[in-house]
């Protein structure tokens, strides 16, 4: 991997984590403060949400600045923001506290993707993003596993701690590693930016992103009690499931990026009903411990394998907007994790039991299919693969 796609990698294995790893602490997270299960989970929503709010405003706050001095600050407000919630002494400081590290983490994704296409030849865009992704994809593997265990022996709080050591190298790595002269926007207006997102085929490729996290996280929110409540593992062995499901999350990652490259709606499409199956036979094989594990590394393949592909629709169809398009793109994929993680939350809150949480993640998968269709449908050779050609990253290709 190029020096700077690993720089861009580690920033998004640190926030990947920091996003992911509360997911596995609900628990002990929910009695310390003293709050429900659900109350937690809302910790899960308010950064999503605040990834959602976050994400246009930094984009125009950062829009006009080289693209290194950009990313490198929008670290600094993510390691600002782990050391809140290490230090919160109450669910509402640290509700702000997560709110404040998820202003930077739409924007940070968003510009580092356009980076990473940029640095690479345009027949490999789709697997430079999926490279810098694998960090995130890596921080299901070890760092929600490892942050988990560590929460599980030291309290919660020594979690966030080692989340902020993580930030610092990666600013330190960025820092390094990027290249300078990576310029911000140029040319028309962010008005006239703006303006780009009203395309049809901008809006529903958002959209799809927002309905396929929101698959994702209306049972991924809840999985740890799925998995001690309803298959009976320990806490200690949710931690090694939680491993294998990172696995699957960090392969289905890097097949992604080579299908974007491919042959992109068709293989979305396919995608979506696969989902649909696993998260249906999830139902019934979450029931038993040898069931539930295959189960789960195959939702992982499937569920991230679609993630790369989407943020690439979206760039290609938002010709003069790449930057602002990917950037609000993130925001989408965390207004779906929101949505996710509330909907998920109503129906515990009315009485649906853990093992049935699958049955709403695979209703909102037959949507995302629906709306995917719809777009391969109705696209009529608006512009494909031609947002980041006229980007000021594309001079940064080898």
């Amino acid at each position: 991997m190029p020096l700077p796609l690993l720089a861009l990698a580690i920033a998004s294995f640190g926030i990947g984590t920091t996003e992911f790893v509360i997911m596995g602490m609900l628990p002990d997270l929910a009695q310390d403060l003293r709050v429900s299960i659900p109350e937690a989970g809302m910790l899960v929503t308010a950064y999503a949400l605040s990834v959602v709010v976050g994400a246009p405003i930094l984009a125009v706050a950062t829009a006009r600045l080289p693209r290194k001095s950009a990313l490198i600050g929008l670290m600094g407000i993510f390691i600002v923001g782990n050391l809140f919630c290490a230090l919160a002494p109450s669910y509402g400081l640290l509700m702000a506290a997560r709110i404040v590290t998820a202003l930077s983490h739409g924007t940070f994704f968003g510009v580092g993707a356009v980076v990473a296409a940029g640095l690479v030849p345009r027949h490999k865009r789709g697997q430079a993003i999926a490279l810098m992704f694998s960090g995130l994809t890596l921080a299901n593997v070890l760092g929600v596993p490892l942050g988990t265990a560590l929460g599980h022996e030291l309290g919660w709080r020594a979690t966030f701690w080692a989340v902020v050591v993580i930030g610092l190298i990666a600013a330190g790595a960025l820092a390094l590693w990027l290249p300078r002269g990576l310029p911000g926007s140029s040319g028309g207006s962010l008005l006239g930016e703006f303006r780009v997102l009203g395309r049809p085929q901008v809006a529903m490729a958002m959209m799809i992103s927002i309905i396929s996290s929101a698959s994702l996280f209306s049972v991924l929110t809840y999985i740890t009690p799925l998995l001690e409540h309803v298959t009976g593992f320990t806490p200690d062995q949710v931690t090694y499931v939680l491993l294998l499901f990172g696995v699957g999350l960090t392969v289905g990652n890097l097949v992604g990026g080579r299908l974007a490259d491919w042959k992109m709606m068709p293989v979305v499409m396919t995608t979506f009903g696969i989902i649909t199956l696993i998260l249906v036979a999830l139902v019934w094989t979450s029931a038993t411990p040898m069931g539930v594990v295959p189960t789960l590394v195959l939702w992982g393949i499937a569920a991230f394998s679609v993630g790369s592909p989407l943020q690439m629709r979206v760039v290609d169809q938002a010709r003069g907007a790449p930057n602002l398009a990917s950037t609000l793109n993130q925001g989408a994929f965390n207004m779906g994790n929101a949505l996710g993680a509330w909907f998920g939350g109503i129906a515990i809150d009315h009485g649906v039991a853990y093992g049935h949480l699958p049955w709403l993640g695979a209703g909102l998968a037959v949507c995302a299919l629906t709306l995917t269709a719809i777009a391969a449908a109705t696209d009529k050779g608006s512009p494909q693969a031609d947002g980041l050609e006229d980007d000021d990253c594309a001079s940064f290709a080898h």
